[in-house]
């Protein structure tokens, strides 16, 4: 398929669509700009052209677009305009929702003149994501006792938390149009929503199911393959392209927005964990249908690894399983295989109401029994590793096994058979693309020079082919040079592992007085944060809000209203937080964040990068800590009269030799070292800073 062939109308539509070549692409790009009321950005306009010569081709883009450029447009045009069926991979709800609720709808009505069609999209999620109806109407699968049971009553009834939450959940089951858990505000714990939802291999099937006509999970994948569009995000893109097991309609262009996130969502969806509580669960849940002999095996095999686990010690295990630990694992394997076969060998063919138990039961099984296999294989391509964490209860340790790469996962399932558009504002680290490329299965032979020539000849690809890509960097429209300061402490002494830094808060404590508040301050660690926190109330008079203290969207609400407040947080903040105009004039990086020096997986990383004659530190904890430090001073300037500063509060990035790498990963900011210089540019900044308009309360607040 050529750039310039029209689209196909849509099965069943009388019209016809007009022809749309590339050269109608501007027009296209004009006509949608301004049906959102954005402004057309030269940088955008190059993005949309690079996206229109990768659609179709055997090639790939890799794309950064600072903010402001107006990216969702750039790619959702062109890819429109082309007619294949468009995947669109986010990470964040905040994204998806801002394509389905406001940038789609808009495009799509203001292109119908030209297009002569309206595409359809849908979003879809993993069918966790939706309550089930089934559980909704028919009870729970219950971990305590036999068969199905209430929620309500098995929760400290109708007046206990959890029982007021299911209650609430069943209510909102029988008005939602979606079953959506992302739609239903207030929402629920985590506890409560699975009570009433069902993961894809507890699920009975909409052909065995009594509610699998009305079930929304099955809804939302029917308009999901109807829909030209399909916005989704990476967790489902993740299983989809790993996993061997689609979960997405099939489609020709694959778009990953917010693109520097997927390693990260990508290893979270291949890693596998042996908890004790997982496997006490499978034993009750196997206890209901399974054979004694088979249960029995399985709770002497939890009995045995709960003994272990309360003793062992938190690290890398390399090579094999010791032998005690093997043993032990090896029993829960095979006993998890005996439950696998009993269930089966008991099933009833009429559906009945064992059938979710036993769905539930045989999950649970087949978790273990894929994890505990995966552990005993000791691949060279995996870090296993043991966790001790409070996350389960206090002092409890499981066994963790990661892949060393997720490239090899993504080269394979990512790039063939369709064209893959990649794209952020943060992929360019120490001035390149290399770097997040290869993480991202995107090898250096594979690179394609920035601009295609009109000469150049159409690549095939093939299984003996590295997935051919171009790297674009279309700037941003904001003058970052004018806009904002990076100010690194050079004064201050290095950060060590001890939180006590009291001259790194001295000097927190006469940034903020100079800025008037309007703080951001982003921490390395949960603990860093809480110290900072603790310390500085006693000092300033202005109020400092401290993540976890309440919900992400009220903190934010509430800082973006009142100019004198900061607010303090972690890593989650860093790509979490938009607040243009002058509520944030400074954003604070307490140090560097280097990712942990017994961080199992990181280490074995880097280790890798060593072996094969790399240099380790640059390729994984210095890249780590780019990117986690440029999406951290992404955060200052979000439209064109933002001002303000961002000031490290690490002098390594002003001493070292790798401090030339964080500070070309940054936006272009106006760069100083003098303490005195930056006080009095935060003044100035926030003498001439507007006041804050108050954000209106949601409907229902005090």
């Amino acid at each position: 398929m050529t750039n310039d062939s029209a689209p196909q109308a849509l099965p069943g539509t009388a019209e016809a669509p007009a022809p749309v070549t590339r050269a109608a692409l501007p027009e296209l790009l004009h006509t949608a700009v301004q049906a959102v009321g954005g402004v057309e950005r030269p940088g955008q306009v190059a993005m949309a052209s690079a996206v229109a010569d990768a659609v179709g081709s055997a090639e790939h883009l890799l794309v950064q677009a600072g903010t402001g450029t107006g990216k969702s447009l750039a790619y959702l045009v062109p890819a429109l305009a082309h007619g294949d069926k468009v995947v669109v991979a986010t990470a964040t709800l905040a994204l998806q929702r801002q394509l389905v609720e406001r940038d789609l709808p808009r495009t799509v009505e203001a292109l119908h003149p030209v297009l002569r069609r309206r595409p359809q999209f849908a979003m879809l999620k993993g069918r966790s994501n939706y309550v089930c109806l089934h559980r909704v109407h028919e009870g729970t699968p219950s971990d305590e006792g036999e068969g199905l049971f209430d929620a309500v009553d098995a929760l400290g009834g109708p007046t206990g938390k959890l029982g007021q939450d299911v209650l609430r959940l069943r209510e909102w089951a029988e008005e939602t149009e979606t079953g959506d858990r992302d739609d239903m505000s207030p929402g629920v714990s985590d506890k409560a929503w699975a009570q009433l939802s069902v993961t894809s291999k507890e699920c009975l099937g909409a052909t065995k199911c009594a509610y699998g006509q009305e079930c929304f999970a099955e809804q939302a994948r029917e308009r999901a393959k109807l829909a030209d569009v399909v916005v989704t995000n990476h967790a489902m893109l993740a299983i989809d392209a790993i996993e061997g097991a689609p979960v997405l309609p099939e489609h020709g262009l694959l778009i990953v927005d917010e693109a520097h996130e997927l390693v990260n969502r990508v290893t979270g969806a291949a890693t596998g964990e042996l908890t004790v509580g997982a496997v006490n669960r499978a034993v009750k849940r196997a206890a209901k249908l399974a054979n004694e002999k088979a249960v029995d095996a399985l709770q002497a095999a939890a009995e045995n690894y709960h003994g272990l686990m309360e003793t062992a010690q938190p690290g890398r295990v390399e090579g094999e399983l010791p032998e005690y630990l093997g043993y032990a694992v090896t029993s829960i394997r095979d006993a998890a295989r005996q439950v696998i076969t009993s269930l089966g060998e008991t099933r009833d063919k009429a559906l009945t109401d064992e059938d979710a138990v036993r769905k539930q039961a045989m999950a649970s099984a087949e978790s273990l029994h894929e994890t505990a296999d995966r552990l005993l294989e000791g691949s060279e391509y995996d870090v296993i590793w043991i966790e001790r964490t409070d996350r389960f209860g206090p002092g409890t340790a499981s066994l963790r096994v990661a892949p060393l790469s997720v490239a090899g996962l993504l080269r394979e399932g990512l790039y063939k058979e369709r064209s893959v558009v990649l794209t952020s504002a943060t992929l360019k680290l120490g001035g390149d693309f290399a770097g997040v490329a290869a993480s991202l299965g995107l090898p250096a032979e594979g690179r394609l020079p920035e601009v295609r020539s009109a000469d150049e000849p159409e690549l095939e690809q093939d299984e003996n082919t590295p997935p051919y890509w171009r790297g674009l960097d279309v700037g941003s429209p904001f003058s970052y040079p004018k806009q904002g300061i990076l100010y690194v402490a050079r004064h201050l002494p290095e950060p060590g592992r001890d939180l006590e830094r009291p001259q790194m808060l001295d000097e927190l404590a006469e940034l903020i007085e100079a800025a008037g508040g309007r703080t951001l301050g982003l921490f390395s660690s949960m603990r860093g944060a809480k110290a900072a926190a603790e310390a500085l109330r006693e000092r300033l008079d202005h109020r400092i809000l401290l993540q976890g203290e309440d919900t992400l969207g009220e903190l934010i609400r509430e800082f973006a209203s009142d100019s004198s407040t900061c607010l303090f947080g972690t890593l989650s903040l860093w790509q979490g937080v938009d607040v243009p105009g002058s509520a944030c004039q400074l954003v604070v990086m307490d140090r560097i964040p280097f990712p942990r020096p017994d961080d199992p997986l990181m280490s074995a990383r880097q280790k890798d990068v060593e072996a094969r004659g790399g240099n380790g530190f640059m390729a994984v904890a210095a890249t780590h800590a780019a990117l986690l430090m440029a999406q951290g001073a992404g955060r200052l300037v979000r439209a064109a009269d933002d001002r303000g500063v961002v000031a490290v509060l690490d002098p390594r990035v002003a001493t070292k030799r790798y401090g030339s790498f964080f500070k070309s990963s940054m936006p272009d900011f106006w760069y100083t070292d003098d303490r005195n210089q930056v006080r009095r540019s935060l003044a100035a900044i926030d003498a001439s800073a507007p006041p804050v308009k108050p954000v209106p309360k949601r409907k229902g607040q005090a």
